[in-house]
């Protein structure tokens, strides 16, 4: 099964944050953010949402950074991912 997203909807599978601090103090699970970080696994096509011209800005394969709280989890294929609008995303990742 694969997701394909609609409009300016762009799936994400998140990017699990480090477990433990820098000087190896290890987290528990109610001190840990969620993450906001993600790769891009598929990307709607965009178009006219709402009235206005959509061009996605995004593409597969980018590491992006998301608002904490946004989009919608799905699990499909016992696979986490992450559904946002692209205005959720509010940067691209370069390595």
């Amino acid at each position: 099964m694969t997701l394909s997203p609609l409009g300016d909807k762009v799936v994400l599978k998140a990017i699990k944050e480090e477990e433990t601090t820098k000087s190896g103090i290890i987290l528990p699970g109610e001190a840990k953010d969620k993450p906001s970080q993600g790769e891009v696994i598929a990307v709607g096509p965009g178009g006219i949402i709402d009235g206005n011209e959509v061009k996605m800005q995004v593409k597969e394969g980018d590491t992006v950074i998301y608002a904490k709280y946004a989009g919608t989890e799905v699990t499909l294929d016992d696979e986490e991912y992450i559904i946002v609008g692209q205005s959720d995303i509010l940067a691209t990742v370069k390595k």
